[in-house]
């Protein structure tokens, strides 16, 4: 089970709500999000993580190798994949529809978003995968719940040594193969980290889906 998430409300009447599934990000997402936003993000269980020598930490699910085509916890991509699906639900109980829920996350959490997304049946705004891949990348297109049409910002920097910029290559051509709207920008020199630049196009997204 995770913990409770962090939730910002809007500033101004809450029209949409961004998801974003990464911890520590609340306050960068704070000031480029549009005034009608709110803003949850859910935290990871501290669980074993193989790649961690087993140790505890905080993670949505088991990472078990650094090849992209090694072994997945697919039992634990599910079960944190429910709990995205539960927050969404939770939103469009309050009103809010889900073509103006965004899924968002860096890393893992984009990872997560990805994978949340393309398996929710309803349309959403729009989904912002940063430094990161699709999990279960070779169960897809069959997994896919959701439309071609959802939109996908995908960003990545050629210089991250924790989740090699070829990862995210090749998750944004297997998106590409059976979704329609895929951008996938690369933030040149960066590592696995943000930068204003990205911020920035961030922000032009999320006023772009919701507005």
């Amino acid at each position: 089970m995770s913990t409770a998430p962090v939730i910002i409300e809007a500033t101004a009447k809450h029209t949409s709500t961004v998801s974003f599934s990464t911890h520590g990000w609340s306050s960068a997402i704070v000031s480029i999000r549009p005034s009608n936003m709110k803003i949850v993000c859910p935290t990871a269980p501290t669980q074993p993580v193989t790649l961690n020598a087993g140790f505890r930490m905080p993670s949505w699910f088991d990472l078990k190798s650094l090849d992209i085509s090694g072994a997945e916890d697919e039992e634990g991509i599910r079960a944190a994949t429910k709990t995205i699906h539960g927050m969404i639900e939770n939103e469009i109980e309050k009103g809010i529809p889900p073509a103006r829920i965004v899924l968002g996350g860096f890393s893992q959490g984009g990872a997560l978003a990805l994978y949340s997304g393309l398996t929710f049946t309803k349309p959403l705004a729009g989904i912002v995968a940063l430094s990161c891949w699709l999990p279960l990348h070779k169960q897809f297109p069959g997994a896919k719940l959701n439309n071609n049409n959802i939109p996908i910002f995908q960003a990545h920097g050629d210089f991250d040594p924790v989740v090699p910029y070829k990862f995210g290559q090749l998750s944004a051509s297997v998106l590409k193969s059976f979704m329609k709207d895929v951008t996938f920008k690369t933030y040149h020199g960066l590592s696995h980290s943000s930068s204003d630049a990205e911020m920035d196009d961030v922000k032009d997204v999320l006023a772009k889906w919701v507005k």
